[in-house]
């Protein structure tokens, strides 16, 4: 309730006075001025102050009256010392502007009215005035929180007070206490509680604290039989989101407000309470109780170490005050004053020193035993807890005998572990002046941080700790080999770890152009003949030409496949058939990483000024000493920079135009006219000079395959829209299409010709500029027919190569391109015996082609390379030549709906279908050509069966041919090729990922057996040579390379296998393989989905979609442990196992062939993923049976050192 004071105590007296009095009342009232509890306004305002609740809750004493009294006598102290000198006013002073800024501002007063009573009242006003509320904070619901919750529990969970307010009134509660019993009851069971246990103790086991080991003992016991599983500090439920920090806020204010009081220093019993019965707990083997008692050990260090530099600071103020009363002339010395300085000192130090045991007891008594806990999350909490103290309390903790608990939970199985300790040393870091304190742990454990840096399983780690050796790096504690191991990181896979090592690799490039910079004499003598270069002249030497040089020199030496055979997918024919996207390259990949660490890369015109630049009339003999010449010696690129600043310039060009389109909005997400319009000239500017700088680049590199690539995709990113609305000349675009069309006719190289094959695709893509791309692209058309017209005549095998590459063209332009027309052109083609001609047309001329090169094995290594590609080539143009004819079908049929019998003749593939049979049945079940030929032929009969249910109209003519006559199934000798390669790619993926097989039923051993003996033995891959791989003589590199050939090669057989299974799939969906009958169909169904549990998360997506697609993968899991397709799965009758001879694996265990389900819990433990399973067992090698969960449940809760 509010009042209105007086102005003047005169008036209320008078106004006390006139009140009616009580006949009771026989002594004066206590008036609310008076009152010690109530504080009044200076300004007389009169706004009533509510009491702090550690002044009247829990029977506490009157603090501010304590207060008033010490002050009072410090003040009569310093009267009797006499005048006060400078030193002392100055610290008056200091007083008086703090007390001044602290005042509490007054409540400005609501208008009197009329009938307001002004009289000042006693303990109880009556105001007649309307009551005001205040408005309150808006506070976190904790129902569930406080749900039983009784005590302090109850009051600091509510939050209707601030956790002050409850600190200061149980700190009254425990003075009050001569034993402080009560108080400290509460305390514990507020701990105990927070455990979410709702046992309590009594006063009676405070007063006994000999007996607290038995009584948490007797706790956990009646606390476990109530089997809780989960508990407030790791529940995920909404209520408990805040609750770690109000508990571990309390406790730290708790601790606070005790040292304020002296309480904490006076009696020495408050803290040793709470040791007894906190470290017990922290020591329980309850998990609950050991990571909460953990918890609120590591708030009250962590506000000790604050306590011990409040009073260091103490001291030192202290004894600055000391020395300069002494410097004082001999007259003007107040020895008494001295000594109270000294007393205060030494005061100090005795509270500094107890503080610091008590620190020491929280560390040998918790933290020793808790850092190494079973638990991560009690191991992370010590963690972060350390990385605490060094920082706040650096000359205790700041030592090597802390530090190398950091340095072990470097190694820690848990990545929240892991990531905490790097996180910590990342602070202990930032402060320079600490840097020589830590140098003997960086060299101890810096070999380990390199390794998570490069090897750790979690990105997020990887990038921390890359960023924390770039700090170890400015400090200049790492080696010049961690510095080229760290910076190679720029090449790895994960964009996290890019992004992290940016700034690294930005520092490394940066040293190396400083020291070339010394070399060349100095940035004044580099000023004085180069600069910065001419403004819009981005092809005269500046000296940003020289920072590219070096940052291609580091990236040519962090390569880490230079020199190493480059892996290629397309080599066992898995490119894809449409240019749908691009692959970047390793190196595109690091220059998208290093745009924001190099400034210089940004700039993509100077990047480009730099290409273009010609170097061939240097050389290193006629290097003289003028700084110019050196200068540009020293920035001469060979054909592997170049390559590589090719690729720079790629990634400098799409991050501009990225962050272009991004600047259009800011940071909320909001446009801007401005915004636009300053993006907009960029991408202007940027497409007018890639248009200009293109023809010259390909002028340029146009004769080497790899930067003839790198160009062409320059084409893709250009803005051909801007480009027409610039109303730009028409024959500049047309000159470059032209450049294109050399490049692709001109090159065999596949990546080549996918680019410009995506180039082209690009510019059609505009309707605007379409007549000038369909011209280009229909001269390109014949001059590739002409070609292949003028290679077949000639039938010398050293043509073989060249017919080759033009097929390959073809195929790579029907990708992009209607190629029916072409392909149906009728030209006569000589004959060599007679003088007469006979039509002839492109499609029967790759028909011809494949039917003379199906069965050709027997020629050399390098002859047979060139047939298999050119038969690869070939069976793609043909698969899009059909694919275009049904495209041009289905619009024919929606328009007319007639089938006319020349249509139905053209779309005939009797003649293509025979020809890929021929290559199936004349090559090895895991030929590559083989494979190809089976992909296309289920893709062929997938193609038509889509026009299964496509209907004609009813009244037709009679001679009109059946749409369904172009409807067919594989034929059975066709189907039992494919499904001889299927079972060959699935035991050559299960051999190369050591995976296990189910044995087949009795009904298909006679096929899988016949299959088996027909099939060839599989080709050579890199492991079955490896038999020494593990022998003394090989190094780890070596080591390594072997490794990563043979992960290369599981991946290429896992990728073969759900490619053929993927096609199986689409044709068995639409009836075009199984046979005709559903019989079939079923059978092969269950013969696909087999090993669907085996074989990877990839081969069981592609078979889901024989269930149904997701609804499928639902029904699985009703069919019980063993993952064969019937119901009987109860866990009785399990599958057989047949284990896949693999010559490095050992024998495996006669238990493990059973088969189990994948990613349940015998897998997992199987894989040594499920912590929580024992993997003893019993006599005979049987598995322990009863007992094992009280085995389980009482690992999980031991205590690692205790």
């Amino acid at each position: 309730m509010e009042i209105s004071d007086p102005a003047t105590p005169d008036q209320a007296v008078k106004d006390a006075t006139n009140r009616r009095k009580s006949g009771r009342a026989k002594t004066k009232p206590l008036l609310y001025q008076e009152d010690p509890n109530v504080s009044v306004a200076s300004n007389g305002s009169g706004k009533r102050k509510r009491v702090p609740l550690g002044r009247r809750g829990y029977g506490g004493s009157d603090r501010d009256e304590l207060g008033g009294s010490d002050e009072a006598e410090e003040s009569d102290s310093e009267e009797s010392e006499g005048e006060a000198d400078e030193e002392e006013l100055k610290e008056k002073r200091r007083r008086t502007a703090k007390s001044k800024k602290t005042q509490s501002k007054p409540v400005a007063k609501k208008p009197r009215t009329a009938n307001a009573n002004t009289t000042k009242l006693a303990m109880r006003p009556a105001t007649n005035g309307v009551k005001v509320s205040k408005p309150r904070k808006p506070r976190a619901q904790h129902g569930a929180a406080i749900a039983g919750g009784t005590g302090l529990y109850a009051d600091v969970f509510s939050q209707e007070k601030s956790a002050e307010e409850l600190a200061e009134a149980w700190v009254s509660q425990y003075q009050d206490d001569s034993s402080g019993s009560s108080a400290m009851c509460d305390l514990v069971n507020f701990v105990i509680k927070c455990t979410g246990c709702d046992l309590q103790i009594d006063a009676h086991d405070i007063e006994d604290p000999d007996n607290a080991t038995g009584k948490i003992s007797d706790l956990q016991d009646e606390y476990q039989a109530q089997n809780i599983t989960e508990y407030p500090l790791i529940s995920k439920a909404k209520a408990y989101h805040s609750f770690r920090y109000i508990m571990t806020n309390f406790i730290s204010t708790l601790i606070a407000t005790a040292h304020a009081s002296g309480v904490l220093h006076q009696d020495p019993d408050l803290i040793e309470s709470i040791q007894v019965w906190v470290f017990t707990m922290s020591s329980s083997a309850i998990r609950p109780f050991r990571h909460t008692a953990t918890a609120v050990s590591m708030t009250i260090a962590n506000t000790i170490c604050t306590v011990v530099n409040e009073i260091a600071i103490s001291i030192a103020n202290s004894m600055r005050q000391r020395d300069a009363e002494q410097k004082r002339s001999v007259k003007k010395i107040n020895k008494e004053r001295i000594a109270a300085f000294q007393a205060k000192i030494s005061e100090g130090q005795r509270k500094k020193e107890a503080a610091e045991g008590w620190l020491k007891d929280v560390f040998d008594a918790v933290f020793v035993h808790r850092y190494r806990d079973v638990d991560p999350k009690i191991r992370v909490e010590c963690t972060s807890a350390l990385g605490t103290w060094i920082v706040t309390c650096p000359e205790i903790f700041f030592e090597s005998q802390y530090l190398r608990y950091l340095g072990w939970t470097l190694s820690d199985t848990n990545s929240s572990a892991r990531a905490e300790v790097v996180k910590q040393l990342s602070k202990l870091l930032k402060n320079k002046e600490d840097l020589g304190r830590v140098r003997a742990f960086i060299e101890r454990f810096r070999p380990r941080i390199v390794e998570m840096a490069t090897h750790d399983a979690e990105p997020s780690i990887r990038a921390s700790a890359v960023e924390l050796l770039d700090q170890i790096r400015e400090a200049g504690l790492l080696e010049p080999d961690d510095i080229d191991t760290i910076g190679k990181l720029v090449f790895d896979t994960e964009a996290r770890v890019r992004k992290a090592v940016s700034g690294f690799f930005a520092e490394n490039i940066n040293d190396l152009f400083e020291a070339t910079i010394e070399e060349l004499g100095g940035d004044e003598a580099l000023d004085e003949v180069v600069g910065d270069g001419i403004e819009d002249d981005y092809e005269t030497s500046q000296k940003t030409w020289l920072k590219l040089k070096c940052l291609v020199e580091v990236l040519q030496s962090y390569d880490p496949e230079d020199g190493e055979e480059s892996f290629e997918p397309g080599m066992l024919g898995s490119r894809d058939l449409l240019v749908a996207g691009e692959v970047e390259s390793r190196f595109s990949l690091a220059a998208h990483a290093i745009c924001e660490g190099v400034p210089e890369v940004k700039n993509w015109e100077v990047l480009a000024g730099y290409l273009l630049f010609d170097h061939s009339s240097l050389s290193e003999n006629n290097a003289s000493d003028d700084t110019l010449q050196a200068f540009k010696v020293r920035c001469q690129l060979n054909e592997r920079e170049e390559i590589l600043l090719l690729e720079v310039l790629n990634a400098a060009v799409k991050f501009n135009l990225t962050h272009a389109a991004a600047s259009e909005t800011d940071k909320k997400g909001k446009p801007s006219k401005a915004r636009k319009e300053k993006s907009r000239e960029i991408q202007e500017t940027t497409a007018l000079h890639l248009a200009q700088v293109i023809p010259r680049l390909l002028r340029k590199f146009g004769a080497n395959s790899a930067t003839a690539s790198a160009v062409l995709r320059l084409q893709h990113v250009l803005d051909l829209e801007i480009f027409q609305e610039l109303r730009q000349d028409s024959t500049e675009y047309a000159s470059l299409l032209d450049d294109i069309n050399k490049q692709f006719l001109s090159h065999a190289d596949h990546t080549v010709l996918a680019d410009a094959s995506t180039a082209l695709l690009h510019a059609r893509s505009f309707e605007d500029l379409e007549e000038v791309t369909e011209s280009k692209l229909q001269q390109l058309w014949q001059d590739t027919i002409n070609s292949l017209r003028e290679l077949v005549r000639n039938k010398s095998r050293s043509h073989l190569t060249s017919l080759s590459d033009t097929i390959h063209r073809i195929s790579s332009l029907a990708s992009i391109s209607d190629c029916v027309t072409y392909f149906d052109l009728e030209s006569p083609l000589p004959s060599r015996t007679t003088a007469n001609t006979s039509p002839t047309t492109p499609l029967l001329l790759l028909i011809n082609l494949i039917n003379t090169h199906a069965s050709s094995t027997d020629f050399e290594v390098d002859a047979q390379e060139g047939i298999d590609a050119l038969l690869t080539s070939a069976m793609k143009a043909l698969l899009f030549y059909y694919m275009w004819k049904c495209r041009a079908l289905q619009s024919d049929l929606s328009a007319t709906k007639t089938l006319s019998t020349s249509t139905s003749t053209q779309l005939s593939h009797t003649d293509f279908s025979t020809s890929l049979l021929l290559i199936i049945t004349n090559r090895p079940p895991l030929s590559p050509v083989r494979l190809i030929a089976i992909n296309t032929l289920l893709d062929l009969y997938t193609l038509f069966a889509t026009f299964r249910h496509t209907n004609l109209p009813r009244r037709a003519p009679p001679n009109q041919p059946s749409i369904q006559s172009l409807v067919q199934p594989i034929p059975p000798s066709a189907q039992s090729a494919i499904t001889k390669s299927f079972l060959a790619a699935e035991k050559s993926y299960a051999k190369k990922s050591s995976r296990t097989l189910e044995r087949p039923n009795a009904a298909d051993d006679n096929e899988e057996a016949s299959a088996a003996l027909d099939s060839e033995p599989e080709e050579p891959s890199s492991d079955e040579d490896d038999e020494d791989d593990n022998s003394d003589n090989e190094n780890e590199e070596l080591q390594s390379r072997k490794l990563r050939r043979k992960q290369q090669d599981s991946l290429l057989a896992e990728k073969r296998l759900c490619e053929l299974a993927g096609k199986m799939v689409l044709a068995v969906v639409g009836r075009a393989l199984g046979g005709g009958s559903e019989e079939a169909t079923a059978r092969l169904k269950k013969r696909l989905v087999r090993n669907r549990g085996k074989l990877g998360a990839n081969f069981k997506e592609v078979c889901r979609y024989l269930d149904g697609g997701a609804e499928g993968g639902k029904g699985r899991k009703k069919g019980g442990k063993g993952m064969g397709v019937g119901k009987k799965g109860k866990g009785k009758d399990l599958p057989r196992v047949v284990v896949v001879e693999n010559d490095e694996e050992d024998e495996e265990d006669p238990i493990e062939e059973v088969g189990v389900e994948e990613g349940g819990r015998e897998d997992l433990r199987r894989r040594e993923l499920d912590d929580g399973i024992i993997d003893d067992e019993g006599e005979g090698g049987e598995p322990a049976e009863q007992g094992g969960d009280a085995a389980d449940a009482a690992d999980d809760d031991e205590i690692m050192g205790d």
